[in-house]
């Protein structure tokens, strides 16, 4: 049988028995390349003439699902992507028979209605403007038989219900035109108008059938996404809002209203807006009921009812300034839902929804007129200040016993909910202002002072992280009570890990309040410093030593010998992990960089040498999965180091006078790298194959190149004859990207032996580097931009990249395809240049196209579709008289790039290719049509066919 598919390529051979035997094949062969002969074989099949005759064949009664839902399947196909080729004459019975097989498959199969449905809703798009104008009014006709029983009505009715849902959902899929898609959702929401009728009669049945009323409500989210006329609406809405009482029908129900709320275009129907706000708020008494009940779900749906009314409509709500009351329940009823009582997401689910609507109630007031701003601020002031002892409430942690108990993936959604807790109190200070500060201040004064208060560790964290959410974001400077939030910070008993933290990320907020205001900078660095013993709070102090470090490195030059002897401590004693005892040397870099010049060399040396003598002590040793992470623990200490370590700028960020650093033994980074690099070249000669280490040796470098710039000059030989040694033996994505740093571009004799060597690898097999030959790839696009005329060299030969472009056109990866297009899109931009472009061009050009044909074919991902456009269209403007031959010759195999494509379809892309040579965006869309004619995918080519 399969022997037989294989042979099947003449359209003649498509007939019912042979599709059937390749359905056979697909569904139930254990082979998978038989599986995939299938699969083509079908593609081919569902493409030829013959398409249209077959479907129906498969759709007879006798045949079973799978072979009835390819030939609704193919009827889709055909109607969707070959409507212009059937004949006008031949349409309106087509009409007719889909019509009939619709209402035949009423009882199902249902996976067969809704490709049957789906092919009528595609059938619909093409001729409701012209040859059908009454399409819906028909269809409504047409399922309203009074033939058969009531099981066959009801059956009928719903499948009504399934074109009718269907119909909009088609046009949102595809990728039309705006304007003709504009089209479209006008004729059918000129619709609308009978369809609410007939949907109001069915939800609003008593005790009618729950199918029915489900998809209804279906249906009405469907076509409200049109953005049909709200004011016709209303009564559906109505139905929808009654339907929340039945929990069957609750889920839906809940879409369908939220599906209407979210349409934006209620400006036009602000009445019907005013009438739907009574609704919502109608709902206060379920959702009360729910939330003591502790039905989260119902409790959800109605928060996400009230949600999407008040942040969708806001500004609209707003402006009818008279209606305001109406606006404030619905704002309390929000606020309501904020506040639900427990912890996210253990007791609750609800309250993570109304965060956004409060960063846009005061976004929509603050751009009112005045006088309606000073009319809502006196409103909604007190109803903020309200809001954030809620949002407080909410980010309080559990007690100990409880957050334990909690499973890894609650406690990571609590966290996130914190994160958004915290940019909502940000969005309140918009509102607020200093008051918001200030009312922190006052709560957390009295806690701490107060001895006839009773709290706990939770009350105090929550007000501490309100400030620090504020602080981290918004310039506190003109607050007048961080000067006492300081002085309380020390009073604080962090008897708790969670509170620690807290106090240690909130003193990392105010590191600029502080370099403003350096006398209290002694008072939170001792704490900091105290701190960083312990592992159980690394990320936190680390991260505020480093923040410090940064905007306070001028003023912390008095106390560098304690942060250096503290840092060195803990470095020395391993108490963090390797990514935060990198981030201590990115600080202590800082620190160092304010240092005076002659104090840094005495100051790194000694912070140094124990890590350089372990270094050393590493170089001696075999090399083992043992000692491999401490081999890239102590190379990124050094590479944090060197990425901050920036002699050339003062600490407040200005530039040392004169010519740079000034020393009697030279720049001390330089003295350092010099005595490490013997030591990280024995290193990397036994660890040659090692990724990860090399890629850290190789990190070192880069940073060191970018913080020391000029002044790297004198390491330059040596790293070029460690880069060259290194690709030679053993290739590596990290070592191209050290060569695409500044200072080696220009070397000729390095990016030859770079180039000749990764033609060797190309030749022998890459398929297993594909981050090496994105790299390589990125690394040409440089040098070309920057310096072209290194390919007029004889020995860096350009017709080399090309052809390895070539072969990384095979590459599935996406970020190796796109490096791959931009690569080829320089290369031929230099084609009058560099004379081995054209040359190269007229040679292979074809191999070219043939290549990206291919790609645009299937081969490569859509979302890349545009840059292998923009390779087409720099082949049109750079090498216009070579494109026409070339890519007709490109295009002349049968069936190639798809099975999918005739020849008329193939001259049609090359006159529009050869059209453009104008306007990239053009081009990009002629490629996007033909990439999904060529995967069968319904797209931009409709354009043509409607």
């Amino acid at each position: 049988m399969s022997a037989d598919l294989v042979q099947l390529s003449d359209s003649a051979e498509f007939t019912v028995d042979a599709v059937e035997r390749a359905l056979q094949q697909l569904y139930y062969d254990p082979d998978m390349a038989q599986k995939s002969v299938a699969q083509k074989w079908l593609t081919r099949a569902q493409a030829s003439p013959q398409a249209w005759h077959f479907s129906w064949a498969l759709l007879s009664p006798g045949k079973v699902p799978e072979i009835q839902f390819f030939g609704a399947s193919t009827l889709h196909t055909k109607i969707t992507l070959q409507w212009s080729d059937l004949p006008h004459e031949q349409r309106e019975s087509l009409r007719s028979q889909l019509v009939a097989q619709v209402i035949q498959f009423a009882c199902g199969p249902k996976m067969v209605l809704t490709r049957l449905s789906v092919a009528l809703a595609s059938l619909i798009l093409h001729a409701v403007q012209d040859s059908w104008p009454t399409a819906v009014p028909d269809i409504l006709l047409a399922f309203q038989s009074r033939d058969g029983g009531a099981a066959e009505a009801d059956a009928r009715r719903l499948a009504l219900l399934e074109v009718l849902t269907v119909l909009p959902e088609e046009l949102q899929s595809r990728g039309l035109p705006l304007e003709r898609q504009a089209q479209l959702r006008a004729a059918l929401a000129g619709e609308w108008s009978s369809l609410c009728p007939v949907l109001h009669l069915l939800l609003g049945q008593e005790g009618g059938e729950g199918r029915a009323k489900e998809r209804a409500l279906r249906c009405v989210a469907s076509w409200l996404a049109l953005d049909v006329d709200m004011s016709k609406s209303e009564d559906l809405l109505q139905d929808s809002f009654a339907l929340l009482k039945e929990p069957r029908l609750f889920d839906v129900a809940v879409e369908t209203i939220v599906s209407a709320l979210s349409t934006r275009d209620y400006q036009r129907f602000a009445d019907t807006l005013l009438k739907i706000t009574p609704l919502v708020l109608g709902l206060q008494e379920q959702l009360k009921t729910a939330v003591e009940d502790r039905d989260m779900e119902t409790s959800h749906g109605i928060c996400r009812i009230a949600v999407a009314l008040g942040e969708t409509h806001c500004k609209t709500l707003l402006e009818k300034v008279e209606h305001w009351q109406g606006f404030q329940a619905l704002v309390s009823m929000i606020l309501s839902c904020t506040s639900i009582p427990g912890h996210y997401p253990v007791d609750e689910t609800s309250s993570s929804l109304t965060l956004t609507f409060w960063y846009t109630l005061q976004d929509d007031i603050s751009s009112l007129d005045r006088e309606k701003q000073t009319f809502y601020l006196r409103i909604y002031r007190p109803v903020y200040l309200q809001l954030v002892d809620i949002l407080l409430q909410k980010a309080r942690f559990p007690s100990e016993e409880g957050h334990t108990s909690w499973s890894a993936d609650d406690k990571e959604q609590f966290r996130t909910y914190r994160v958004d807790i915290s940019d909502t109190l940000m969005y309140v200070y918009e509102l607020l202002g200093p008051e918001l500060l200030r009312n922190l201040y006052d709560k957390l004064g009295a806690l701490l002072t107060d001895k006839t208060l009773s709290s706990s560790w939770q009350d105090i964290e929550a007000l501490l992280f309100g400030f620090q959410s504020v602080a981290e974001t918004v310039d506190v400077g003109y607050s007048d009570v961080i000067p006492g939030l300081i002085g309380l910070i020390p009073l604080i008993t962090a008897n708790n890990i969670q509170l620690a933290e807290t106090i240690m990320l909130t003193i990392g907020s105010l590191a600029e309040w502080l370099a403003d205001h350096s006398l209290l900078l002694p008072t939170v660095l001792h704490m900091v410093l105290q701190a960083l013993s312990r592992a159980d709070l690394s990320v936190a102090t680390v991260s505020t030593l480093k923040r410090l470090c940064r905007e306070c490195r001028c003023d912390l030059c008095p106390h560098a010998d304690d942060i250096l002897a503290a840092s060195q401590d803990s470095l020395i004693k391993r108490t963090h992990k390797s990514t935060q005892s990198v981030w201590i040397m990115q600080a202590l870099g800082y620190l160092l960089s304010a240092l005076p010049d002659e104090e840094v060399l005495g100051k790194l040396l000694p912070l140094l040498s124990p890590h350089i003598q372990e270094l050393d002590t590493l170089t001696k040793q075999t090399p083992d999965l043992a000692c491999k992470p401490s081999v890239v623990h102590v190379v990124g200490l050094l590479t944090g180091l060197f990425s901050t370590l920036d002699l050339n700028k003062r600490g407040d960020g200005s530039e040392r006078g004169g010519a740079g650093p000034t020393q009697p033994h030279g720049n001390p980074v330089v003295v350092v790298l010099q005595q490490v690099f013997p030591l990280i070249q024995t290193l990397l000669s036994k660890w040659l194959k090692d990724t990860e280490v090399v890629g850290a040796a190789c990190a070192m470098f880069e940073k060191s190149v970018r913080t020391l710039d000029c002044g790297f000059a004198p390491l330059v030989p040596q790293l070029c004859e460690l880069i060259g040694q290194l690709f030679s033996v053993y290739p590596q994505a990290s070592v191209l990207d050290l060569t695409r740093q500044e200072h080696f571009r220009p070397i000729a004799a390095l990016l030859e032996v770079i180039t000749n060597i990764t033609m060797s690898v190309f030749q022998r097999g890459v398929r297993d580097y594909p981050d090496m030959v994105d790299s390589f790839m990125q690394l040409h696009v440089q040098v070309l931009k920057r310096k072209p005329d290194l390919y007029l060299s004889k020995g860096l030969d350009i017709k080399v990249v090309f052809y390895c472009g070539i072969l990384a056109f095979k590459f599935p990866e996406a970020p190796t395809l796109k490096s791959t297009c931009l690569l080829f899109t320089e290369v031929i931009s230099h084609c009058e240049d560099v004379p081995a472009v054209m040359e190269v061009l007229e040679e292979d050009g074809t191999l070219l196209l043939h290549t990206l044909l291919e790609a645009m074919g299937g081969q490569a991902p859509v979302g890349l579709l545009e840059l292998l456009a923009d390779v087409v269209f720099s082949l049109g403007r750079h090498c216009s008289g070579l494109l026409p031959a070339q890519l007709r010759e490109a295009l002349l195999p049968h069936g190639f790039p798809s099975a999918l494509l005739g020849p008329q379809q193939k001259d049609r892309f090359c006159q529009q290719v050869l059209r453009e040579q104008v306007s990239k965006w053009r081009m990009r869309d002629i490629v996007k049509e033909f990439s999904l004619t060529c995967r069968g995918v319904p797209g931009m080519e409709l354009a043509t066919t409607y």
